[in-house]
């Protein structure tokens, strides 16, 4: 367990710089620089673009070669990327470092979990998953909250804190999880390298062909459009062209999302340990409607949207806490043999890279000033992952696959045919 509480801890300073830039970018890129809305849009697109490449790639070198090494370097490429936001002078070179930084951070994420899956006993892994995302959402309140007070998004340097922050912490996170590595025995490293298994397109058919994946990546697509592809972008545009709220407003907000997390994450994880995790993301989904609801009540009451808009951020966190922990662990414990990395890689591309529509149809809705349209399409996105979540769960119905995610090592690829009755499905060809 200490080498996955310095993981724990590396990912927390590693979200410093998520949460100082991206809820910023967007004025900034916008309003600050005079690049206009289009610019602002396409970057956040391509900060999703560059993790919709990166994530598979990640996911595959980690089946292939030592998972420390895979994050370490895309962590390095998002310093590198972060800092040199703070000297590109024009759109070009803006949108080429958001590409890059996106690249940078989301390689790293589905290689994390392998490490999880690696490092930490079957019986704590659901533990450790709610205490990566308790530790991403402290970094990203930390960043979001003191970017609130440092960013100036009157001057063009106003944002050169937040990419600096950003690399630092970057690197620093790097630095813990290759100390970490070094503990790693040789013949776990070893097993890593010599996993069995197939490409990225061998497994993508085995989603297809598996009704549980299936329904899986429709969870994890809705799931990401109803709420994560609007964090840093649409969710802020809305607010301040609708809304009418401040910069600090939105800051505050985010804040409070992670906080809340942090405050539930513990707590949530002991009311649902005996539920299962399609039940948990019907519930997730859920909550994803009900928050898009009160945003569409908030225009109504002026003097309140601002709290409301707060408050709806906190809202979404109740979600989160139950959406962290169960996903990427149901994920694993549905890949095929020796694909465990490149299956979490594609579903984490699945969940960043549909983020990049995210950018462009708030720009589109909130530019044509159509808030209740970019309102009503969200509610729909999140009614269908409620939906999905229930047929996964009609799915898993009297099949021990049903109850709270217990994967076995990733190296020995799906769970058990006992363990997943119904939902097992072909090997790698």
């Amino acid at each position: 367990m200490k080498r996955a509480r310095l993981l724990v801890l590396a990912s927390t300073v590693s979200m410093l710089g998520w949460g100082a830039i991206l809820p910023y970018q967007y004025a900034y890129a916008a309003n600050t620089r005079h690049w206009g809305g289009l610019v602002a849009a396409a970057a956040s697109s391509l900060f999703s673009i560059g993790a919709l490449v990166a994530a598979p790639m990640g996911g595959r070198l980690a089946d292939r070669f030592s998972p420390v090494r895979v994050v370490v370097v895309a962590q390095i490429l998002a310093a590198v990327a972060s800092a040199f936001l703070i000297v590109a002078g024009t759109p070009v070179f803006f949108l080429l470092g958001m590409f890059v930084f996106g690249a940078g951070i989301t390689a790293a994420i589905p290689v994390e979990t392998v490490l999880v899956l690696r490092w930490v006993e079957s019986g704590d892994r659901r533990r450790v998953f709610a205490l990566l995302s308790t530790g991403s959402a402290i970094g990203m309140a930390i960043g979001a909250f003191t970017a609130g007070y440092l960013v100036n998004l009157k001057a063009i340097d106003g944002m050169w804190s937040a990419f600096a922050t950003a690399a630092i912490g970057f690197v620093i996170s790097a630095t813990m999880i290759a100390v970490a590595g070094r503990g790693t025995p040789t013949g776990e490293v070893q097993e890593l390298q010599d996993a069995p298994g197939g490409s990225a397109a061998a497994a993508i058919r085995i989603i297809l062909a598996t009704p549980a994946l299936r329904w899986t990546a429709v969870i994890t697509v809705t799931l990401a459009l109803g709420f994560y592809a609007q964090f840093e972008s649409g969710l802020p545009a809305y607010a301040i062209t609708v809304l009418g709220v401040s910069e600090r407003t939105i800051g505050t907000a985010a804040a409070v999302n992670c906080l809340v997390v942090v405050a539930l994450q513990m707590a949530v994880m002991k009311w649902t340990a005996k539920r299962s995790a399609s039940s948990l993301l019907v519930a997730v989904g859920s909550i994803w409607v009900l928050s898009w609801l009160l945003l569409a009540a908030a225009p109504f009451m002026s003097a309140l949207a601002g709290t409301m808009f707060v408050g709806v951020f906190g809202v979404f966190a109740v979600g989160e806490t139950m959406y962290a922990p169960v996903l990427n662990p149901l994920t694993a414990s549905l890949a095929p043999s020796g694909m465990v990395g490149t299956t979490l890689g594609i579903f984490a591309a699945l969940q960043t890279g549909v983020s990049a529509a995210g950018p462009l149809l708030a720009g589109i809705a909130l530019g044509a000033g159509q808030g209740s349209l970019f309102v009503a399409i969200h509610v729909g996105i999140s009614l269908i992952a409620v939906l999905a979540a229930l047929r996964l769960r009609s799915l898993s119905s009297g099949s021990r696959a049903s109850r709270p995610v217990d994967i076995q090592d990733a190296t020995d690829g799906p769970a058990s045919e006992d363990e997943l009755g119904d939902l097992r499905m072909p090997q790698a060809a």
